[in-house]
């Protein structure tokens, strides 16, 4: 696409996703341009918009002079969890695309303030789950869906990292009050908006375990857990989070006539495996490392320049967290609890 018709993006937010993934994938995309980046350190943003080629650079308090910027075209919010709603509905205001970085915000309140500043703006709102768009789950959605698994009855599912202990003081996703919760939200999250992706129906209850081994550093946050989600009497997922163990990630999908499994499921530097076995058969796959940020940037300006609605846009945001409170809920008081999806008013 000439440079001229490709969307605008000012990147807010200038962290390790930002820097490792989100700036670099601009030059990959094809319908998205970086204008202008946003830090709470000024100084930074001038050096990465140098870094990146973007042209403008702004503090977090002048994030207006950014959305007045007309290059600016949409926003990638890319900041703690708690100030997601605060800067999306701001750009929403001011009549800029959101793309949000997962989890979509820290409670269903703040989502629905997200969700009804874009659509009273008649702007996009996007969720960055870049699975929607990465071909190893595509492959294996496609697997799924065209029913050469059978009717599925169990997912297995896990994320881990391993946090180091010299990196625990004073990281803020070890602090509620601005990540909104631990391993759940930060890795548990892929397991649960993939699962629903992959089956197109959402849970109805869930059941949740959580734990520390580092109760001085997670005093706020968990650093395991391990959750259930029903989807249907015949269909459970088994899921785990965690903060504490080696980095490891996959997705394991178990029906009548076979079973397949991705993994890495959700890392985007490694290579991807789909494997299993359908009717006794064995198969595997491999895919080679993409750029998955490049593909969410074109499919979301591609929305954007076709006026439609992106997918996953902020109600499967928006359900994701109203799950997560509810696996919490659940942890809290160690029984099954139904999952309860606000409407949009």
């Amino acid at each position: 696409m000439p440079e001229s018709k490709r969307v605008g993006f000012a990147v807010v937010g200038l962290g390790r996703i930002s820097q490792r993934a989100v700036l670099p994938a601009f030059r990959h995309s094809k319908k998205a341009k970086l204008v202008a980046v946003v830090s709470g350190d000024l100084k930074k943003a001038r050096r990465l918009a140098s870094s990146f080629g973007a042209g403008a650079a702004y503090a977090y308090d002048e994030f207006d002079r950014c959305l007045a910027n007309p290059d600016v075209n949409a926003v990638f919010i890319a900041t703690d969890n708690g100030s997601h709603a605060r800067f999306s509905v701001q750009a929403a205001n001011a009549g800029r695309h959101v793309l949000c970085e997962k989890p979509m915000a820290t409670t269903v309140e703040e989502c629905r303030q997200m969700v009804r500043a874009c659509r009273e703006n008649n702007v996009r709102l996007m969720i960055a789950y870049r699975k929607y768009f990465e071909p190893a789950s595509l492959a294996l959605k496609k697997l799924v869906a065209g029913g050469k698994l059978g009717e599925v009855k169990i997912i297995h599912s896990a994320f881990t990292i391993f946090i180091a202990p010299e990196r625990r003081a004073g990281n803020w996703h070890l602090d509620r009050r601005v990540s909104g919760g631990g391993a759940l939200v930060d890795l548990g999250v892929y397991c649960i908006n993939t699962s629903r992706w992959l089956m197109g129906m959402d849970p109805v209850e869930a059941n949740a375990f959580s734990w520390s081994s580092d109760p001085a550093n997670y005093a706020s946050v968990e650093e395991h857990i391990s959750f259930q989600l029903k989807f249907r009497e015949n269909l459970f997922l088994q899921a785990s989070a965690s903060f504490g163990a080696a980095q490891a990630n996959f997705m394991k999908v178990f029906g009548e006539k076979g079973w397949a499994a991705l993994d890495p499921a959700f890392a985007y530097e490694e290579e991807r495996r789909l494997f299993g076995k359908i009717g006794g058969r064995w198969f595997e796959k491999r895919f080679r490392v993409i750029d998955e940020f490049a593909l969410e940037l074109d499919a979301f300006a591609d929305s954007i320049r076709r006026g439609r609605d992106p997918e996953p846009d902020g109600i499967q945001g928006l359900r994701d967290v109203a799950i997560m409170q509810a696996i919490y809920q659940a942890a809290r008081e160690g029984r099954w609890v139904p999952i309860r999806y606000p409407e949009i008013v």
